[in-house]
């Protein structure tokens, strides 16, 4: 992994630029493992982003593995060219490949200073301001009948899902995974649909989003950059008004 910090505008980040590609299960613990260094003080600053290009992954939560349906879920992922994984984070199925982009969010967490809804709104509104710089109309908030959903999705328009967001603690840090998709939005709805039919679970392939239908032909490398100043950034000591739509 290849730190890249010419944007940062925090030194007390650390920001690794994965360039080489893993398969699902390594991306996916890598996270715990940097969630573990930094709680750790292995390594030394507060805040660690990580952004990579996945392989085509659905990555379901733990406790859809225990779901009756969770086998015939990963058969019809496999069977559609993108590998089952169970994610360390929380949440339900997102599918994932290539034209995406997956980034981590660690901080160090001092007892009882930060909770899972304060670490959504931060993050969420770090991710708005990035989407409105590269011009959409991003909000903080779930779409009705989106997939994985959650209240702190970052929309556009109101109207479809552009990014999800999850998280997992322990004892010293907190992790916050995320995923952005660039292209187009068929491969996804395809294999959502039968995965999520199989752990009977409810969604409006409608609501699925992704850049390229917001901001066509907009280059990857200004996305990864955009996405990592937001995210390195200081938060304020303040931040008032959440952009909860």
């Amino acid at each position: 992994m290849t730190p890249f910090d010419p944007l940062a505008p925090d030194a007390a980040a650390l920001v690794i630029r994965q360039e080489e590609r893993a398969d699902a299960a390594t991306d996916l613990a890598r996270s715990v493992e940097l969630l573990r260094a930094v709680a750790d003080g292995v390594i030394a600053q507060r805040r660690v982003v990580r952004v990579y290009t996945p392989v085509p992954t659905v990555a379901m939560s733990r406790r859809e593995s225990r779901m009756p349906g969770f086998e015939i879920a990963r058969r019809a992922a496999i069977g559609r060219g993108f590998t089952p994984a169970v994610r360390p984070t929380g949440g339900r199925a997102v599918a994932y490949d290539e034209s995406c982009v997956v980034f981590d969010v660690i901080t160090r967490e001092d007892e009882g200073s930060i909770d899972q809804a304060r670490f959504f709104r931060e993050i969420g509104d770090a991710l708005v301001v990035a989407m409105r710089r590269l011009g959409v109309d991003a909000r903080v908030g779930d779409v009705p009948g989106e997939y994985c959903p959650g209240e702190f999705s970052i929309n556009a328009r109101g109207a479809v899902k552009l990014i999800g967001t999850s998280q997992r603690a322990v004892r010293g840090a907190r992790l916050l995974s995320g995923m952005l998709p660039l292209g187009g939005v068929e491969r996804f709805v395809d294999v959502l649909l039968a995965v999520n039919a199989a752990l009977e679970l409810d969604w409006d392939p409608a609501t699925f989003g992704t850049l390229a239908t917001e901001v066509p032909r907009m280059p990857r490398a200004m996305v990864e950059r955009t996405l990592i100043a937001a995210l390195a950034a200081r938060p304020e000591e303040d931040p008032g008004g959440s952009l909860i739509r």
